[in-house]
């Protein structure tokens, strides 16, 4: 049994206190207090020897910077994302405040609300540090099935890049172009995925496993993910503001896209799906892409 503080009571943050609340003593802080039995302050749950982070990727550099403070706690990362404004990934982020051998990284096909039914699904704890890794799986009920890696960097990209390709399937199906038309997109996507993480020196393994395939495949195919509802919105012809307006939820891929289009002007990378993502979302119509797509 293990003492373990969530920080983020988001939809992901309370299953994760559920899943793991099974077998381990658990509490769950956020930013406002929630009426919740086993909810915390922050500074009580900094005080425990493990901690569950689910800040959102765009939010956590200004949070690590003002509230978080290292007293050797053993950290696992479970949000993903790429921050779009330097366009780091959260390894980089997290490095001034956390070393390597406190924290890993958690990836692979996970809905909350079916994590708070129990259903079955299986995820991916990547660290640089082996032994923590297992350490960290084994705090996971049952019917999460958990493997172990040391490609962070690989389930880092496929953990954001994956709903930028998620946000482009909901278009698609918004448009009603068809199961054809979807599957080559989802199966074009992970070759872009897999492409852009050589670059960064990725494990090719990582995309076609749990953190990238299995991710992917279920991200980018159910209105249960938040990426692919607003692609279902620019397929409407809505703007940013009034999808997220009307998502009332963080959806990371927003932020990855514009993080994806800066990466890719700066190396000079060919990523045509994430490029038109970014430019929808910058309000290109979506038919115009589409276009686009077909014949570049």
């Amino acid at each position: 049994m293990g003492k373990i503080a969530v920080i983020g009571a988001g939809k992901w943050g309370n299953a994760l206190a559920f899943a793991l609340g099974k077998n381990n003593d658990v509490v769950i802080t956020s930013r406002t207090p929630r009426d919740l039995d086993n909810f915390v302050t922050l500074e009580e749950a900094l005080k425990y020897p493990y901690l569950i982070i689910t800040v959102p990727a765009q939010q956590v550099a200004l949070w690590l910077e003002e509230k978080f403070v290292f007293s050797k706690q053993k950290v696992l990362v479970a949000s993903k994302g790429i921050e779009a404004t330097t366009g780091r990934f959260l390894n980089e982020i997290y490095r001034p405040h956390i070393p390597n051998s406190n924290i890993a990284f958690l990836s692979g096909p996970s809905f909350a609300t079916e994590v708070m039914h129990s259903l079955p699904t299986a995820l991916v704890v990547n660290s640089k540090n082996k032994e923590l890794a297992f350490e960290f799986a084994g705090f996971f009920p049952h019917f999460i099935k958990t493997y172990v890696s040391d490609d962070v960097i690989g389930a880092e990209i496929a953990g954001a890049y994956k709903n930028v390709i998620a946000i482009a399937a909901g278009i698609c199906n918004g448009l009603e172009l068809g199961n054809n038309a979807a599957a080559a997109l989802i199966s074009r996507g992970l070759v872009e995925m897999q492409r852009f993480g050589r670059a960064f020196d990725a494990d090719d393994d990582t995309f076609v496993g749990l953190g990238g395939a299995g991710d992917l495949f279920l991200t980018a195919s159910s209105t249960m993910s938040r990426n692919f509802r607003v692609g279902l919105g620019l397929a409407k012809g809505k703007s940013q503001q009034q999808i997220l307006q009307e998502l009332g939820e963080v959806a990371e891929g927003i932020g990855t896209a514009y993080a994806l289009h800066e990466i890719a002007l700066k190396h000079d990378l060919y990523l045509p799906i994430a490029k038109e993502v970014y430019e929808m979302l910058e309000g290109k119509a979506p038919l115009e892409s589409l276009n686009a797509l077909l014949t570049s």
